[in-house]
């Protein structure tokens, strides 16, 4: 019964999701993104330190949402023109040299019992946060330079690698091991298939398509209930299959990106921006702020080496997704590698989720997961920066080179 809720924790959350960016807002030179602060705020007003709110059922419903509209508008952000032929080619090779950097830098880390599984943490490990790293790019004018767009796809290819290697190495197999998880990963592709086919085909009938247009700015908002309805679908098939519901949330993003122009958006009533405003205007800010609630801060400082842990995990973020730019050296200019690769090193919203599942499901200790979110979000305080202040010494002569002609 809705009775039978409250809503005061959640007001408070709301609180801050609109005081933060209004906060940033006045100081437009610090290079802090919301998401970072929102956790911090989370972890501030929490149990750990203040008490003033609590994550409460209502909150971890929503946060749940939150994580799946984080996803599902990160696969939103593919272009999958930019990402065919050398762009694909190099992101791939970046994305597979991170993976095997990662495992041979964690397995000593695990020999020595650091950590659990360093398969685990390598998978963590491999990820950029590309919805992070695509605003500043964009703010920056990178976005339709050499430099932004192989960027963009190497951190599209990781993001979506993570998720599924994730997804199949930890929650794929549901007790069937590796290859059952393959054939179920299959199935879930085929139904993106399916429904991409018949989304497709629906365009083919007038009548229908004059009636998407005229619902789509009224109440029924009908293109918006379309995509959740596509969002839904795919978490259900996702757990149905034994997957993360992350694997689903994230193929739901990927396939409007594929059947929509971002260049129409206007024509189909600003598709993008309404679902774009209904995640980061509500789900995804109770998301980051609930993380905080639920910070680990006494595992983080429960010994002496844990303050070590956050400067380890950073440099090995820094190394794994840092050093495999260097492929890059035959499109960009030196400087352009470094920065390339420090915005390749830029991680959070992944190792949120996925240190929430390793401790779930055993595969990484609670002070582990801390130092890795806490290592996240320096990464986000850092590297961005660095990677833009290297840019603007370079100048932007070869900035703003074309991008070569995918073959």
């Amino acid at each position: 019964m809705i009775g039978a809720l409250t809503y005061d924790e959640l007001m408070l959350v709301m609180v801050l999701a609109v005081g933060i960016p209004l906060v940033l807002a006045l100081f437009p030179r610090l290079p802090i993104p919301n998401s970072v602060v929102e956790i911090l705020a989370g972890i501030v007003v929490g149990p750990a330190v203040l008490g003033l709110v609590q994550p409460d059922e209502v909150i971890e419903v929503l946060a749940t949402l939150g994580v799946a509209f984080l996803l599902f508008l990160a696969g939103l952000e593919l272009d999958f023109d930019e990402m065919r032929g050398r762009p694909l080619r190099l992101g791939g090779l970046t994305f597979g040299l991170s993976v095997v950097i990662a495992l041979v830098l964690t397995t000593p880390l695990g020999v020595t019992d650091v950590i659990i599984d360093p398969l685990f943490v390598t998978v963590v490990l491999s990820a950029t946060a590309l919805g992070i790293v695509m605003p500043v790019l964009k703010d920056a004018h990178q976005t339709h330079t050499t430099f932004g767009k192989f960027v963009v796809v190497s951190c599209s290819i990781a993001e979506f690698g993570s998720i599924v290697l994730l997804s199949l190495l930890f929650t794929g197999s549901g007790g069937g091991g590796v290859v059952q998880g393959i054939v179920k990963l299959v199935i879930l592709v085929v139904a993106v298939l399916v429904i991409a086919f018949a989304a497709s085909r629906a365009g083919k009938f007038h009548r229908l398509d004059d009636i998407l247009y005229k619902l789509q700015d009224t109440s029924a908002q009908i293109r918006i209930r379309a995509a959740v309805l596509v969002l839904l679908a795919l978490l259900v098939l996702s757990q149905e299959l034994k997957f993360d519901a992350i694997l689903g949330a994230f193929l739901a993003g990927a396939l409007l990106a594929a059947l929509t122009d971002v260049e129409r958006d206007e024509d189909f009533g600003h598709f993008r921006v309404k679902l774009e405003g209904l995640g980061f205007g509500f789900f995804v800010p109770v998301f980051f702020i609930s993380t905080g609630l639920s910070f680990p801060v006494d595992a983080l400082f429960s010994d002496a080496s844990a303050a070590l842990r956050v400067p380890l995990f950073l440099v090995l973020l820094l190394l794994a997704r840092g050093l495999p730019a260097l492929v890059f050296r035959d499109v960009m200019s030196r400087p352009q590698v470094v920065a390339a690769g420090l915005m390749q090193a830029t991680s959070l919203s992944f190792i949120v989720v996925a240190t929430e599942i390793g401790v779930t499901i055993g595969e990484l200790r609670p002070i582990n997961a801390a130092s890795m979110v806490a290592a996240g979000m320096l990464s986000v305080l850092i590297f961005p920066a660095l990677s833009l202040a290297i840019l603007r010494r370079e100048g932007q002569g070869t900035a703003t080179a074309p991008v070569p002609e995918p073959t």
